[in-house]
């Protein structure tokens, strides 16, 4: 008998015991889909926090005002705080090469009106620089400028949310006046939308020049809650970084150890970020692979029960002149077929269940998961149907035939 035969023989073998079998493919078809929308949920997950963090800006720092420096033996000296001497300091090149701009930041929550429909949202003031530090563009408008900085203007450009809070659909808020607190702005810009990153709204701000916050809501101040440092380029971020951390050190008489400010690197933590997905990526890999490994288990049982019926058959193949190769691989292509029947299935339910969203993740598939799936499920049907199918080939024509 050759190959196509024992196809032939493994097909009906299946057949014949049908609702046996298609328990036995279950086992690899859950194990398979497993796979598939695991790897696509950790892919997925990977991407969304990449996708965060890039809309902060991945070639930015973000300095925090820390409240105090100490010197080194931990004892405070002074308040520590950011100034515009600060912002003066390190945006000179000769002081920081890699450093592209500095951005003063002061923030505030706000409630903002405009005839008679309210939003609450995070107001930011800061300068020219801080939109393109950030990662914002403007859909409609002009952004704040140098000017409306140094004039105090009382001019603001509008997140998506506010604004389609704020307006109705259709309408141009582009020269309104709305009223944030107590105080009434002019929006000239709109910003395009960027969505959510992590707890926070990108679209939920009012961007402001910070004289005018000053001014107006959080009161007069020589000192800022953050900085935000805009890199020349990602690849030269950490030399900013210790150029930033030189001049804030030598500008409150301290060391870069003993710093009293706290340096975000954007860049650090988008490779931790992506670091902690892959790992948690291989997790959800590895908890798949129970799944089939519970699905090999059940194909390895299955083929034991089906050798153990057919002994009587074996005994007279043997009688007649079959090979043991024959009888082994006539075993093995059964358990085979049981495994890629289910595998096939599986990848069409991984496929299918990958396209919907999983507790706030979308799944991206992994394009390496359906390859890796058939070569699982083969090696699956070869490992669980090997040990079966020797035992049947091993069997002698004697004791088969006298088997009851």
């Amino acid at each position: 008998m050759n190959m196509f035969g024992n196809v032939v023989m493994a097909l009906k073998g299946i057949s014949s015991n049908w609702l046996r079998s298609l328990l036995t493919m279950l086992g690899v078809l859950i194990g398979v889909a497993s796979v598939i929308v695991l790897l696509a949920v950790g892919t997925g997950s990977s991407e969304s926090v990449a996708k965060s963090i890039n809309s902060l800006g991945t070639n930015t720092l973000t300095v925090f005002s820390g409240g105090g420096s100490s010197s080194s033996t931990g004892t405070k000296i002074r308040n520590a705080t950011l100034t515009m001497t600060d912002v003066t300091l390190i945006s000179d090149s000769n002081n920081a090469p890699d450093v592209q701009s500095v951005s003063p930041v002061i923030s505030t929550n706000e409630t903002a009106t405009y005839r008679g429909a309210t939003y609450s949202a995070s107001v930011i003031g800061s300068t020219s620089s801080y939109l393109p530090a950030s990662n914002y563009n403007i859909s409609a408008g002009r952004s704040i400028s140098s000017a409306d900085v140094k004039s105090h203007a009382q001019v603001v450009d509008l997140g998506a949310s506010v604004a389609s809070s704020l307006f109705p659909t259709g309408s141009n808020p582009l020269d309104q006046q709305i009223q944030i607190g107590s105080s009434e702005f002019t929006v000239v810009g709109l910003l395009a939308s960027k969505g959510s990153s992590g707890l926070s709204n990108g679209d939920a701000v009012i961007i402001a020049p910070y004289t005018a916050v000053q001014d107006q809501l959080t009161g007069q101040s020589q000192s800022f809650s953050e900085l935000l440092v805009q890199g020349k380029s990602t690849a030269t971020l950490s030399l900013a970084q210790s150029e930033v951390e030189s001049v804030l050190a030598a500008q409150n008489d301290t060391t870069v150890a003993n710093l009293p400010f706290t340096v975000l690197n954007q860049a650090s933590l988008l490779s931790t970020a992506t670091s902690s997905s892959k790992t948690f990526t291989s997790l959800l890999g590895w908890v798949a692979a129970v799944s089939l490994l519970v699905g090999a288990i059940g194909v390895m049982n299955i083929m034991l029960v089906t050798v153990t019926e057919r002994t009587r058959e074996i005994g007279i193949r043997k009688a007649i002149g079959a090979r043991k190769s024959l009888i082994l691989s006539q075993f093995l292509i059964e358990a085979i077929v049981i495994s890629l029947l289910g595998g096939v299935v599986g990848v069409l339910a991984g496929l299918f269940v990958a396209r919907f969203k999983i507790d706030g993740v979308q799944p991206v598939l992994a394009t390496y998961s359906i390859p890796l799936a058939f070569g699982v499920a083969l090696s699956v049907g070869i490992v669980a149907g090997l040990y079966p199918a020797y035992r049947a080939a091993s069997l002698r024509p004697i004791e088969a035939l006298r088997y009851e």
